[in-house]
């Protein structure tokens, strides 16, 4: 394909920042929001106001994201999460912007990569500040929760399982261990803001870029689709990786709609150093 062609050459010239949306992690089991593996959610998005004012809300909520949290803590690393290691240990990729809560990106090697809206796998006291790993918080709700065995009807990409209220009936919440405070997973929720040091963070590594190469994101909410503005407001190329159609399209010198899996691990392999013993020496 001559698009990936040419988007092999911007990469292979670095100062690539790479730009992730859940359209990256689907190939891990995680279904995205809005692509092809996206399913007609039927619960709305926990919002802070609610989670924090509203018990059975909370309830509801820990109870979904106790039993989703199975398949977000098992999920592994897939081929594009390692290609982007892979690039990055190269030295062609100058930064990782994130929008997942997953933490693939880490587990497949990446290093300093900026969470803008925070990790699955960290849980924090809305009191005292303490930040535990989800871990142990499942060893505690499945302490206080013997009988809780439902199964889930689907899952979305906030780790948030879609359940039967019937099945939420008597599920109990566990509170901090240190101060008795509430507990939350460190992820932004709706009606929350990115911590500003995050956006702040993110604008530079997109005005230092060569390149901004978004992944598997539909850039449906500003969120991240601002750091595309920015990039064509300061003449930054933008190239776009995703299935299906995306707000960015207009913006984007390259789109190419193909599985990341694929067009991801084929550039790595493309950008492979030449031994001497290739190159004839």
């Amino acid at each position: 394909m001559e698009q990936v062609a040419e988007l092999t050459q911007w990469v292979g010239e670095g100062g690539v920042v790479i730009l992730s949306g859940a359209g990256l992690s689907t190939e891990s089991g995680i279904p995205d929001y809005r692509g092809p593996s996206g399913s007609a959610r039927r619960s709305t998005p926990m919002t802070f106001q609610a989670f924090t004012r509203d018990p059975i809300a909370r309830r509801r909520y820990w109870a979904r994201s106790h039993l989703g949290w199975r398949t977000i803590g098992e999920a592994r690393p897939n081929d594009g999460h390692r290609a982007v290691a892979a690039l990055q240990q190269r030295g062609l990729v100058d930064g990782i912007i994130t929008q997942n809560v997953d933490g693939l990106h880490q587990a497949a090697g990446a290093e300093g990569v900026v969470e803008l809206h925070g990790n699955l796998s960290r849980i924090t006291c809305l009191a005292c500040g303490d930040l535990t790993p989800r871990e142990l918080l499942a060893v505690r709700l499945d302490a206080a929760n013997p009988r809780f065995d439902s199964r889930a009807v689907a899952i979305n990409a906030d780790g948030d399982a879609e359940l039967d209220e019937a099945d939420l009936d008597g599920f109990m919440v566990v509170d901090c261990d240190g101060c008795g405070g509430m507990l939350k997973p460190d992820v932004v929720y709706f009606g929350e803001t990115v911590p500003p040091v995050r956006v702040e963070r993110s604008f530079e590594l997109v005005g230092d870029a060569r390149t901004l190469l978004v992944l598997g994101s539909s850039l449906t909410v500003m969120s991240g689709r601002r750091f595309v503005l920015r990039a064509v407001k300061e003449g930054i190329r933008v190239a776009i990786v995703n299935r299906g159609v995306t707000r960015g399209e207009p913006y984007a010198g390259l789109n190419v709609d193909a599985p990341l899996g694929i067009v991801l691990p084929n550039i790595v392999d493309a950008l492979a150093p030449v031994s001497p013993a290739n190159a004839g020496v």
